[in-house]
Parts: C-alpha cells; sequence; structure tokens
C-alpha cells in the first residue's frame, strides 16, 4: 500500500486544507498535544532538514536510531496512537499556534517545490541517506498521523 507523494501538488495542498481547519482549540482524539503544539511537534522534522534549530544525533545514537528506529519512521506501517517520541518532538509549554500552523505550510510547499529529486538519497540527520519513497513516508506519515489525532 503506497501512501499518498507528499511531493505532488495535489496530495501536499491536500494536507494543507486539512491543516488550514485547524483551530486553537481543536481537541485530540488521544494523546497530551493541543493543536499549538502539535503544529510545533509536526515542524521538527521540517526543521532538522532545513535548519540548525535541533542537535545533531552522535554517531551512537544515530546508529541505534537507524537499527530501531529508522523502520518504524520510513515504512508506510501506520504509527500507532500515543507511540513515544524523541526528544527534539516533545512539546510542552505554549506554542503560538499561527506561527507553527504558517510555518508547516512553508515546510510543506518548500518540499513539494524542492521536489523528489532533490530528496533522493538525501541524507536525513537521523536515519543516513534515505530514499524518495522513505522521504515521503516519513513526511506523509507523520502529519497524516497527527491530522487524524485532531480530527482534520
Amino acid at each position: 500500500m503506497a501512501l499518498p507523494n507528499i511531493f505532488t501538488k495535489p496530495v501536499s495542498e491536500k494536507v494543507i486544507a486539512r491543516i488550514d481547519r485547524l483551530t486553537p482549540v481543536t481537541k485530540p482524539q488521544w494523546g497530551k498535544m493541543n493543536a499549538s503544539q502539535m503544529l510545533a511537534h509536526c515542524n521538527v522534522t521540517y526543521e532538522m532538514l532545513y535548519e540548525n534549530k535541533h542537535p545533531k544525533p552522535n554517531a551512537f545514537i544515530k546508529f541505534i536510531l537507524k537499527v530501531f528506529v529508522k523502520k518504524l519512521v520510513v515504512t508506510e506501517v501506520p504509527y500507532k496512537k500515543g507511540g513515544a517520541t524523541a526528544p527534539a518532538f516533545v512539546m510542552t509549554g505554549d506554542k503560538d499556534f499561527e506561527l507553527e500552523k504558517k510555518s508547516l505550510i512553508n515546510y510543506i510547499q518548500k518540499t513539494q517545490m524542492l521536489g523528489e529529486a532533490e530528496f533522493d538519497g538525501k541524507e536525513s540527520p537521523s536515519f543516513g541517506p534515505l530514499t524518495v519513497n522513505e522521504w515521503n513516508n516519513m513526511f506523509y506519515k507523520h502529519i497524516n498521523h497527527h491530522l487524524t489525532q485532531f480530527s482534520v
């Protein structure tokens, strides 16, 4: 079962339309994050890729991530509700809903505009080089999981 291709404009636009249906008071079906924290959480994947905001894992941690976590993140198998998350993705405190929403939409648009060719064999800070399919699965599966969490 192939996941929708986030690198295509129709799919990225559908994801953005779902994000646009969120409000600061949209309640999750499960989990502890509010809508603003969820958006900030989803931004971390892109911040790790495009910004220098989060520390890169050292060689030992990267090895552990590649061996034990990579297959959970880059395959088509959906995430379980309430699963564990890496420390950089844990969100607490107040987040600016509009800022986080705008950032996430911009990251999705940037990724779509860069396209598949930009990601073919591109190095992931956590998992090493990934195929286009693995990048797509990571991007789409994560955002879909959380938009489903918030019923959008």
